[in-house]
C-alpha cells in the first residue's frame, strides 16, 4: 500500500505541475493580449493628440480653408443660427485630421510592425510614405476633378421652377463624403501589399482576379461618383492602375 500511495502522490504532483504550466501559458497569453491593447490605446491617444494639434493649427487659417472649399460651389447660405459655427468647427477638425494624417498612418504602421519580418518591414517602410502620398492624391483627385463634375451635374437638375439653394452644412457634408472615400480608395496598393506580406494573397491570385477587379472598379465608380460614365471612368481607371501596381510590387519585390 505504501508503494501505491507513493505512485498516487507522484501522479497527483505531475498533474498539479501540468495544470500550473497550462495556467502559466494562459496567463502569458492574457498578458500578451493586455500588452497589445495597451499598445493600441497608447497609439490611439497619440493619433487623437495629433488631430487636435492639427486642428489648432488649421483654426488659424480657417477662413482661408473655408474659402478654398467653397470655391466650387460659389455663394452658400446657412439655415439656422448655429449652422455656420458648427460648419467652421467641422472644417477645422477635418482639416486637422488631414494635417495629422502622416502621424496617424505612422502609428498604425508601428502597431502592426512586430507581425512582419525584417524584409517585409523594409517594404512597408517604403510603402507607408507612399500611402500618405496616395491618400493626398486621392483627396486632390476627388476635389479638383470629381467634385466639380458632381456639383455641375446636381445643379443641372434645376429648372425655372426649381432653383438650387445650397446650405453650407449640406455642402460640406457632400464634400467630405466625396473626399474621404477617394482618399481611402487610393490606399488599395498598401492594403494588398500588407495582405501579401502576411500570406493572405499571392501574385498569382492577383493576376487571376484582375478582370473581376476591373469590373468591380466600375461598380465602385458608379457608387462613389455622380451617375455619368465620365465620372465612373475617372475613378475606375486609377483604381485598376493601382491594383496593377500592387501586383508588380507583390510579384517582383515581395516575390510572393
Amino acid at each position: 500500500m505504501g508503494a501505491d500511495e507513493e505512485k498516487l502522490e507522484d501522479i497527483e504532483s505531475e498533474g498539479m505541475a501540468e495544470n500550473e504550466e497550462i495556467a502559466s501559458l494562459e496567463n502569458d497569453d492574457e498578458m500578451s493580449i493586455i500588452d497589445h491593447l495597451t499598445e493600441l490605446r497608447r497609439r490611439l491617444i497619440r493619433c487623437v493628440v495629433a488631430v487636435l494639434l492639427g486642428s489648432c493649427i488649421t483654426y488659424v487659417f480657417d477662413e482661408e480653408i473655408m474659402q478654398f472649399l467653397l470655391a466650387p460651389a460659389g455663394k452658400l447660405y446657412f439655415m439656422h443660427p448655429g449652422e455656420a459655427f458648427f460648419s467652421y468647427a467641422k472644417v477645422v477638425l477635418f482639416s486637422g485630421f488631414l494635417l495629422a494624417t502622416p502621424v496617424v498612418f505612422y502609428e498604425i504602421w508601428r502597431f502592426f510592425v512586430p507581425a512582419f519580418t525584417r524584409r517585409e518591414r523594409m517594404v512597408l517602410g517604403i510603402m507607408v510614405p507612399s500611402s500618405i502620398l496616395l491618400f493626398y492624391a486621392g483627396l486632390a483627385f476627388s476635389f479638383f476633378l470629381i467634385v466639380p463634375i458632381g456639383i455641375k451635374f446636381f445643379m443641372g437638375m434645376g429648372s425655372d421652377d426649381l432653383s438650387p439653394l445650397f446650405s453650407i452644412e449640406k455642402y460640406l457634408d457632400f464634400i467630405i463624403t466625396f473626399l474621404l472615400p477617394f482618399g481611402l480608395a487610393f490606399e488599395l496598393p498598401l492594403v494588398i501589399i500588407i495582405m501579401a506580406a502576411i500570406g493572405l494573397v499571392t501574385s498569382q491570385q492577383l493576376k487571376k482576379y484582375f478582370r473581376y477587379v476591373f469590373f468591380v472598379s466600375f461598380i465602385v465608380g458608379a457608387l462613389l461618383t455622380p451617375p455619368d460614365i465620365v465620372s465612373q471612368i475617372t475613378l475606375a481607371l486609377p483604381l485598376t492602375a493601382l491594383y496593377g501596381l500592387s501586383y508588380l510590387v507583390v510579384r517582383f519585390i515581395l516575390r510572393k
